[in-house]
């Protein structure tokens, strides 16, 4: 594998991101970087990074060779796909970074990571993660509400983890503090190879356009 291209990323304005359908190119994954999670999560993120690589897309992903994220970049290499990784200084001078992606960004903060991800990604896939893959899915999920990108949101639900997430979604729109439309925006899979085929049915219905 050839070094990556490690940069520093450029700030985007608002204005910069597409609210136009597109074919898909890449695909974000936003997921964990914990090590004592069940093997379960690992083994999905690996098949997820390969099942992105066969079907010809990108690896976007939080840069971080760590936990099951490093499943997911391992598992898009093991088929030839490529990887963009989009992390924070802090993780790199933590020394977690993967350096191993065809693209390594290195952003001065959180905030400007998850602008990028947004920004270099053609469609999102919510594996299981904790806080702040919960806080990666709203805002994505806010933004699609918004019309600042039409961009297809799917959230894995890999052994019941995000059920109490999206019944309380459901419970929002009980009381009338989610929009019903807004809430159909996520699209549930409980496999990996749903997942990817519901990405697939976007681009299909991106190239009819």
């Amino acid at each position: 594998m050839n070094d990556p291209t490690i940069h520093h990323a450029e700030v985007i304005g608002p204005h910069g991101r597409q609210a136009t359908s597109a074919r898909i190119r890449a695909v974000a994954v936003f997921l964990s970087s914990a090590k004592r999670v069940d093997r379960v999560y690992f083994d999905a993120a690996r098949d997820m990074g390969r099942a992105i690589a066969r079907a010809g897309w990108t690896t976007v992903y939080g840069g971080n060779y760590i936990g099951p994220m490093a499943a997911l970049a391992d598992g898009a290499r093991e088929q030839g796909g490529p990887v963009i990784g989009i992390t924070p200084r802090l993780f790199v001078d933590q020394g977690v970074a993967d350096t191993l992606c065809d693209e390594l960004i290195v952003t001065d903060s959180m905030r400007e990571r998850k602008h990028l991800l947004e920004h270099r990604a053609d469609a999102f896939i919510t594996l299981p993660g904790g806080l702040g893959t919960f806080e990666e899915l709203l805002e994505i999920v806010v933004g699609r509400q918004l019309g600042l990108h039409h961009k297809p949101v799917i959230v894995l639900n890999l052994a019941d983890y995000y059920t109490p997430l999206l019944a309380m979604f459901d419970r929002g729109v009980e009381q009338h503090f989610v929009r019903a439309e807004a809430r159909s925006l996520i699209q549930v899979a409980t496999t990996v190879e749903s997942a990817i085929d519901l990405i697939a049915a976007a681009d299909v219905s991106a190239a009819g356009r």
